[in-house]
């Protein structure tokens, strides 16, 4: 649903559409409250690197190992869109 929001707010900011802008920067609040804190981006980029180091992950093939630790440990606060693009840019 953040998603969503946030998509949302790209379009209005873009449209400039305040009023609709307003409402969904709100929802956004709303809805952040409810969900466990989420990493930051350096944090994400952190973990990320550390976790293809420790699994010796070579290439973009070892993706899925490096993803799975990831859903295994931080399923619940990583971000991970970002945390996908991250790993294809270590195992280039």
């Amino acid at each position: 649903m953040i998603k969503q929001r946030n998509e949302s707010i790209q379009i209005y900011k873009k449209n400039n559409r305040k009023d609709l802008l307003v409402v969904e920067e709100k929802e956004v609040i709303i809805l952040s409250s409810y969900l466990p804190k989420q990493l930051t981006d350096d944090e994400t980029k952190n973990i990320c690197q550390k976790i293809a180091e420790d699994l010796n992950a070579q290439s973009i093939k070892d993706m899925g190992k490096v993803m799975g630790v990831l859903k295994k440990d931080y399923g619940d606060v990583l971000d991970f869109s970002k945390a996908s693009n991250l790993i294809k840019d270590f195992l280039k």
